[in-house]
């Protein structure tokens, strides 16, 4: 008779679980990371437009074109002030994530464990029934003699 867990549906439903939990977090990670790239490029963006103003007011422009250079860098910056609010909102949602997910692993972890100690339990009554088996062929033989 081989080892059953009386859990094993319970186990895999916390399995199930934790992996979700874990590809949220990794949703959420990855977002960040894609949100923090966009960051980095208006930043860059904004150096760039922040050059090119003072490089054009070194020379005679139009006050429609310090306007256009002006609104360029103003939008930047707020759609970048934008990116970081999102930023600040997914952190907070990671950290949400992360404690579900350290939760669900738990869970997981604690019937893994138990499943494990029961498996073992298992295997040796088997070793014990086992070497009883033998011993009592021994000593059937042993009377025999």
């Amino acid at each position: 008779m081989a080892f059953r867990f009386s859990l094993a549906t319970v186990l895999r439903v916390r399995e199930s679980l934790e992996r979700n939990e874990e590809r949220a977090l990794q949703k959420i990670q990855l977002a960040m990371a894609h949100l923090a790239h966009q960051i980095d490029e208006l930043t860059s963006k904004i150096v760039k437009l922040h050059e090119a103003r003072e490089k054009t007011l070194q020379q005679p422009i139009s006050a429609s074109h310090l306007h256009m250079l002006l609104e360029d860098a103003t939008s930047a910056a707020e759609q970048k002030k934008s990116l970081i609010e999102n930023l600040h909102l997914l952190e907070q949602q990671r950290d949400q994530q992360i404690l579900r997910y350290q939760a669900a692993h738990r869970d997981r972890e604690t019937l893994t464990d138990l499943s494990d100690n029961q498996k073992d339990a298992y295997e040796q009554d088997q070793l014990r029934a086992q070497q009883r088996v033998l011993d009592d062929i021994f000593m059937a033989r042993r009377h025999q003699s």
